[in-house]
């Protein structure tokens, strides 16, 4: 089983940046899925969810209106669209695979926004 997230990296508050998560080793369309991050110091976080089929989402309040979560089931796939970067945005960025007891995390990708 593996999870692996890329497309991090340092962007300038107000700008763009667009996170993959590439999924593999188990049944990703029966699997809700997400993005969490962590800060240094804090505690991780979920960002946004989305449902197996895609049909229902989730946001944290803090990213609502300028994150979208997507999945592509095709290509075992999820992304992570970020518009408006803050700076408090900047955290290790984790994707999540999630089914009954079957709970799988990739390693994460680096997300830093400077002001």
């Amino acid at each position: 089983v593996q999870l692996v997230e890329s497309g991090g990296g340092l962007v300038q508050a107000g700008g763009s940046l667009r996170l993959s998560c590439a999924a593999s080793g188990f049944t990703y369309d029966d699997y809700a899925i997400g993005w969490f991050r962590q800060a240094p110091g804090k505690e991780r976080e979920l960002v946004a969810g989305i449902s197996s089929t895609g049909d229902s989402t989730n946001y944290a309040d803090s990213v609502k209106g300028r994150f979208t979560i997507s999945r592509d089931n095709a290509k075992n796939t999820m992304y992570l669209q970020m518009n408006s970067l803050k700076p408090e945005d900047t955290a290790m960025y984790y994707c999540r695979g999630r089914r009954l007891m079957d709970d799988y995390w990739g390693q994460g990708t680096q997300v830093t926004v400077s002001s």
